[in-house]
């Protein structure tokens, strides 16, 4: 009911029908009505409004000034209910809303870039969000408090109110400086060759996990690691492994980068991983969708 008119989107869409059909009888068979039905319903659709909505002419039916007012703006409502419908329809089936994603920005250069381009061409609807992130800490708490609805991310939180799953897995490599006698080998380098060269690291401060993954590495290998230099981001990584900094282990992805004065060189019995992080009670039909096509990219 829409005020203290009482009327009903089935009475606009008879005014309207009336109008274009210029007579009772075409409106009615139209709407597969009976003549007199139509008439009451017209009738007190006037009552409501207060007067005519439409005088005979030589030609039928044709509105009154009130008559028009009311089917112009009618046909607007209409239009706006269905496309509410439409709307919802498809929220229903995960067809359309808004979808955030938080991402790890090592993880766009390899397979993140081209899941994210096909899921802009197969939910063309989907309002698509992206937040980069350097923090998986802070990765998988905007997941918990629903500022995000899914993380892309190497080392998601260890919390029961998520749910994860194994996306992507990709070797290790150790990024050179072009000039370093480790970069000039074609087989992948043994771990040890982490003592053989200073590292450069994300500092602890931005990405924990990130650097003790690292520097794990180093002790497997039994190794004391040393420090080169830091960087915050993969380009500052690689420009100080150009400028003879040291050496940085990164995902075997980012070789696409093509850094004049770093030589890539894969790091022996290494691999990284890409998790799918979502809260575990998130069970919308717009997630199931997201998940499906990153699941089915993985697949193919």
């Amino acid at each position: 009911m829409l005020g203290r008119y009482g009327m009903e989107l089935r009475l606009l869409t008879y005014v309207v029908t009336i109008a274009e059909e210029g007579s009772l009888s075409g409106a009615a068979r139209r709407l597969h009505l009976t003549q007199p039905t139509l008439s009451r319903q017209l009738r007190e659709l006037e009552r409501q409004v207060g007067g005519a909505l439409f005088t005979r002419t030589g030609r039928g039916l044709s509105p009154t000034p009130a008559g028009e007012a009311l089917v112009r703006r009618a046909r607007t409502v209409l239009a706006e209910a269905r496309a509410a419908l439409d709307e919802a329809r498809l929220a229903g089936q995960g067809l359309s809303g808004r979808f955030t994603i938080t991402f790890a920005g090592s993880g766009i250069n390899g397979p993140l870039g081209a899941a994210l381009g096909r899921l802009r061409r197969e939910l063309p609807r989907v309002d698509l969000r992206l937040r980069e992130s350097f923090n998986d800490t802070e990765m998988s708490a905007a997941v918990l408090d629903g500022h995000c609805d899914l993380a892309v991310q190497r080392l998601p939180a260890r919390d029961a109110r998520l749910a994860t799953q194994v996306w992507w897995r990709e070797p290790l490599t150790l990024f050179l400086p072009a000039g370093h006698p480790l970069a000039h080998g074609s087989e992948p380098a043994p771990l040890s060759a982490l003592g053989q060269v200073p590292l450069v690291l994300w500092p602890r401060e931005v990405s924990p996990r990130s650097h003790d993954e690292i520097v794990a590495l180093c002790h497997h290998a039994g190794v004391v690691p040393r420090i080169g230099a830091e960087g915050h981001s993969v380009q500052t990584l690689l420009a100080l492994v150009a400028a003879g900094f040291g050496a940085a282990v990164l995902a075997d992805s980012h070789r696409t980068l093509r850094r004049v004065g770093v030589t890539p060189r894969p790091l022996a019995g290494t691999s990284t991983v890409l998790h799918l992080v979502w809260r575990a009670d998130d069970t919308g039909p717009l997630l199931q969708r997201v998940l499906a096509v990153l699941t089915e990219l993985r697949a193919g």
